[in-house]
């Protein structure tokens, strides 16, 4: 299983336990499992089982098909996420601390490039292909990506993932310098 799939299978949990307007206190007596497990599944850092993941939807008093209807085991080949929706979740014993989940994608058998880029605002380069999927985080400013004949506008704070063999080029629609965290995922054959 993907980690973009089981953080959707964790945020629906949580989504439809507020919606029956239980605590987790609750959900976990239903389900016969721990506060502390609830907490940890509904926050992604717990992958339940099969038969635990069943009681928690039977808990829930929810069909099973209902409970996964539209959801996408498939990866997307370009992902944007918005400031606006990052997770923000705690952990245990953490005073103080205030996590933000941006994008959690499974890695194995990679090579990870961590790269800063800079865009002066009239800086112009041709569609270019990488052998990696590419992933963009927008700390300043305002930039347009253009990939595969898709236009993706991102602003401070939002982020991108794409499989990076698709035609792309990034143009800089601020009115000051764009400047992106870049992780490039390599798969080694």
């Amino acid at each position: 299983m993907e980690g973009a799939f089981l953080l959707e299978v964790s945020r629906r949990i949580k989504e439809y336990r507020l919606e029956k307007r239980l605590t987790v206190q609750e959900l976990a007596d239903r389900s016969n499992v721990s506060k502390g497990l609830i907490s940890q599944i509904e926050n992604g850092r717990s992958i339940p089982s099969l038969p635990v993941l069943f009681g928690i939807i039977q808990s829930l008093e929810m069909e099973v098909s209902s409970f996964f209807e539209g959801l996408n085991v498939q990866t997307p080949q370009i992902l944007v996420q918005r400031k606006k929706d990052y997770e923000s979740f705690t952990k245990e014993d953490a005073k103080g601390f205030l996590y933000k989940r941006i994008f959690v994608k499974n890695v194995t058998a990679s090579t990870l490039d961590f790269v800063i880029l800079e865009l002066n605002k009239n800086s112009k380069r041709d569609e270019v292909s990488t052998e990696a999927f590419e992933y963009k985080y927008i700390i300043q400013g305002e930039c347009e990506y253009l990939i595969n004949g898709e236009k993706y506008q991102l602003s401070e704070g939002d982020s991108l993932f794409f499989d990076g063999r698709l035609p792309h080029v990034p143009k800089n629609i601020g009115s000051e310098k764009c400047i992106m965290l870049i992780v490039y995922f390599f798969n080694q054959k």
